[in-house]
């Protein structure tokens, strides 16, 4: 059996019948190309939350260290004014004994002198 492609009607069968397939090849490619757009987008935006996630952990870690480094110099402030309470409270200590010492010593004394006095 031979076919003659020069026949009007089998060309024009023949065109339709390629064009209709190659409609659905683009059609079908253009929707697996959609598909692996949107999945490629996909991986992009997976991508970018696991650098955010990455860069966030960072961000924390040095914000620990900060309010680590913080604390401690907070630790040696409170520190540096215990020892200053301390001295002051070892002054303080002292002039009470002092002074205690110093009103007993004058009170001695007049008592001594008005006994003196008094005889």
């Amino acid at each position: 059996m031979h076919i003659n492609f020069q026949d009007p009607e089998i060309r024009k069968l023949l065109e339709e019948l390629v064009s209709q397939a190659v409609a659905r090849f683009v059609a079908e490619n253009e929707l697996r190309a959609r598909e692996i757009s949107l999945t490629e987008r996909l991986i992009r935006v997976e991508e970018e939350l696991k650098a955010l996630r990455e860069i966030m952990y960072e961000y924390m870690k040095l914000t620990d260290k900060r309010f680590e480094a913080m604390e401690r110099a907070n630790q040696q402030r409170f520190e540096a004014i215990d020892k200053r309470f301390e001295a002051i409270e070892k002054r303080l200590s002292f002039l009470q004994w002092f002074m205690g010492f110093g009103f007993t010593f004058i009170a001695s004394l007049i008592g001594i002198a008005t006994y003196l006095l008094a005889h």
